[in-house]
């Protein structure tokens, strides 16, 4: 019985395992990118978010001027457009004679381009890479000259990403400078997200340096088909920023020079037709603390408000720099209010801070940032490389611009609501 058991077992089929539909191969499950495949797969890694988000900002828009409104915009659009825009602003820390930054957004053309006339790139062959110095800074990964940690840098470029991003984010990135050094100028496009790029043009010069990026942002990544009005309304305020926080530099806005002659008189662009409670006009206290700190101040009437700059970059919601002048702040304006206060009331330091608006523009050694888009600055003021001690001057004009009477009106207000709860207690 045992062999037609044994021939009846090898004769019958045998089923195959089904493959799972849904299983994938190693090889599909771990892939090695290039750095330019890995940035383009993943861009909120480097760039920020590439979906539209909607917040309230202060835009320049051409009609009202500066005002707060909802802008729906794509951080990473922003991202690339501010890397350019404070490479340009940077180069005044290499260069003190810089004096001029041409902003220019042409939307029918998808182009924007920013000019300086600082100091430009030399135009060198790299003796180790092969390649000329701006091909590499540009059109080359994890390349920068912001490398050293030991060197004590106040500019907004650090990780050797910066530009190259703007150009993988572009299907056209053009790069031009001209260096007195180097005795040459040198232009150079890329192409379909730096996929490609055309021959460098070298030619002789002799003339005022410069350097010139333009671009075409490569919209389809941002999910976007024109560069909308909250995006251009968004990059020119950036203009009036870096007039403002870049101290003897003119910028120029498609042609025409932005009527911004430093930071004080872009801290008025923000004020202007603002009034107290009594509808004054808002007072604005200003110190120029030293080369690295200038600080404004006036009052608020939407709880704590700042605009702040370091190194150039915006930092829209504030930081450590923001917290360590402003506690120096209310440490005066709190001892200040107790003493007016005969009402009891328990005053505390936020309640203080709530009636500030605070400006300030400065310049940090090796700043760090919570994110891509650097908003929030996070380095610790112990390692800012500078100091901002506020005169007693300032303390004194900070406590007669309106900040302690709108406190005090707070404070009474208080009083007589704790009055009335204990009245209609008994």
């Amino acid at each position: 019985m045992a062999e037609p058991l044994k021939a009846f077992l090898e004769n019958m089929p045998v089923e195959k395992t089904k493959k799972d539909p849904k299983r994938m191969s190693v090889e599909r499950i771990y892939q090695k990118k290039t750095q330019l495949e890995h940035i383009l797969l993943r861009p909120d890694t480097y760039i920020g978010s590439v979906e539209p988000v909607t917040q309230q900002m202060w835009v320049y828009d051409e009609l009202e001027g500066l005002n707060c409104r909802d802008v729906t915009f794509v951080p990473g659009l922003y991202k690339i457009f501010d890397e350019i825009l404070v490479n340009a602003a940077d180069n005044k820390q290499r260069d003190k004679n810089m004096n001029r930054i041409k902003v220019s957004i042409d939307v029918e053309n998808n182009t924007i381009s920013v000019w300086n006339n600082g100091k430009g790139i030399p135009v060198v062959e790299h003796k180790v890479e092969k390649v000329y110095v701006p091909a590499l800074i540009f059109g080359q990964l994890l390349t920068s000259s912001n490398y050293d940690d030991d060197e004590k840098k106040v500019t907004g470029g650090r990780n050797g990403y910066g530009a190259k991003l703007c150009n993988i984010f572009s299907t056209k990135f053009t790069v031009e400078t001209a260096c007195k050094e180097s005795k040459k100028v040198f232009k150079q496009s890329w192409y379909d997200n730096m996929g490609r790029s055309e021959d460098a043009k070298i030619k002789p010069f002799d003339g005022e340096e410069y350097t010139c990026i333009t671009f075409r942002p490569d919209l389809s990544k941002f999910k976007m088909s024109t560069l909308d009005r909250d995006t251009v309304a968004l990059m020119t305020r950036r203009a009036y920023d870096i007039a403002g926080s870049s101290k003897g530099v003119k910028v120029f806005f498609n042609g025409k020079m932005l009527p911004v002659t430093g930071f004080r008189s872009y801290v008025d662009m923000y004020v202007k037709d603002k009034v107290d409670e009594l509808g004054a006009a808002l007072t604005v206290i200003h110190e120029i603390v030293n080369e690295r700190w200038e600080v404004c101040l006036t009052m608020s009437e939407k709880g704590f408000q700042q605009v702040s700059f370091v190194n150039s970059i915006a930092t829209t919601k504030g930081g450590r720099h923001i917290d360590y002048v402003a506690d120096q702040v209310v440490g005066k304006l709190i001892d200040v209010v107790k003493k007016k206060n005969k009402a009891g009331v328990v005053i505390k330091p936020f309640q203080v801070k709530n009636h500030m608006w605070l400006f300030v523009n400065c310049l940090i050694e090796n700043p760090t940032f919570d994110s891509q888009t650097k908003e929030n600055m996070t380095l610790q003021h112990k390692k800012f490389g500078s100091t901002c001690p506020l005169s007693d001057k300032f303390f004194k004009q900070a406590a007669g611009c309106g900040i302690v009477d709108s406190i005090m009106n707070w404070v009474k207000f208080k009083a007589q609501s704790q009055l009335n709860k204990k009245c209609s207690a008994v």
